[in-house]
């Protein structure tokens, strides 16, 4: 391939070392390129709260009327961030192989872990009864998915907004009376930021397809797809779009109290997804297991079964509040 190939990327630490790795693996495979930075609107505004910000695909359009413009070729994503409903002339070219899709939480005090369940190598179960007679805790995050299930386990805590970029949140932390803050641990771990004070909330049910890195195209442009469908690991690509079928089939919208986490296991494919109401007071889970070449239609089948079961009343309550944005890392 002739073509110098243009990756279009955001311009935080965090993408660019993700469009970083896929410039090296296109030259592993001897396809030149060079990589175009730019800013979406979800890097200009930093403190308004995502889901006040009703924008789909805040941190994907730049890139995407790039791509539509032909100003690049290629566009690197975090997958989570990206709409269930590609823009229309834009494909999917590859899923990277993912890394962790765990949140995880960064804190300040032994002692607060220690009164949140946390006993250092588990989280305790917390009955009803002891939620309810809590301590007051105040922790940040702008993910409308996190607070939904962090209220839902600890309705006595405060929430309160943290926007920006990892090494922007990791600052505020410091800087503010929190207790602590949850991240992706996939956004930490990839440019070595994770601070030792953190640890996985193993309770946590995942953004769809968190931890994944998507390459996209423009339609029709066979020689930019070409060139990055050998990067594409299957796996994960299942797995993720599973993840992501099962949040459209709900809602559609990346940055809403839905999370879903696919992963394969001796051929077969394991869902747990779950919906929480915005307060955090309801929670609908489910989890369903197919073969592997059976489960195609399998994240859309657990969404239906999971409206049917009283998940369409929490669903227009998301709706009522008005939650489409995107997710944090």
């Amino acid at each position: 391939m002739g073509r110098v190939l243009r990756i279009g990327t955001r311009d935080s630490q965090l993408a660019a070392w993700q469009a970083t790795t896929v410039q090296n693996l296109l030259k592993h495979a001897g396809i030149a390129s060079e990589l175009v930075y730019m800013k979406s609107e979800g890097d200009i505004d930093i403190v308004t709260p995502l889901y006040e910000l009703g924008v789909l695909g805040i941190f994907t359009k730049t890139l995407d009327a790039a791509l539509l413009n032909n100003r690049i070729d290629i566009a690197v994503h975090s997958m989570k961030d990206v709409p269930t409903q590609l823009a229309k002339g834009i494909q999917q070219a590859a899923v990277l192989e993912r890394a962790s899709s765990k949140d995880i939480f960064v804190y300040k005090s032994e002692k607060d872990l220690e009164a949140l369940g946390y006993d250092g190598k588990e989280w305790n179960k917390l009955a009803p009864t002891n939620r309810n007679n809590q301590q007051q805790y105040i922790i940040a995050t702008g993910s409308v998915r996190r607070i939904a299930q962090w209220i839902y386990r600890y309705p006595g805590h405060i929430v309160e907004n943290l926007r920006g970029n990892v090494n922007t949140r990791l600052r505020k932390l410091e800087e503010h009376h929190w207790n602590g803050a949850i991240f992706a641990a996939a956004g930490l771990e990839r440019i070595n930021l994770r601070p030792p004070q953190s640890v996985d909330l193993d309770w946590m049910l995942p953004a769809p397809a968190q931890g994944a890195i998507m390459i996209v195209c423009r339609e029709g442009d066979e020689g930019a797809f070409e060139a990055c469908y050998p990067l594409n690991h299957e796996p994960s690509a299942i797995c993720t779009k599973i993840e992501r079928d099962f949040l459209r089939a709900l809602y559609g919208g990346c940055s809403t109290p839905i999370s879903a986490l696919a992963r394969i296991e001796n051929e077969q494919v394991i869902l747990k997804g779950n919906v929480v109401s915005p307060d955090g007071k309801q929670k609908l889970e489910i989890e369903k297991q197919f073969p592997v070449n059976l489960a195609s239609t399998m994240g859309v089948q657990a969404g239906n079964e999971l409206l049917d079961k009283g998940g369409t009343a929490i669903v227009d309550m998301i709706r009522k509040n008005g939650l489409p944005g995107n997710e944090n890392h």
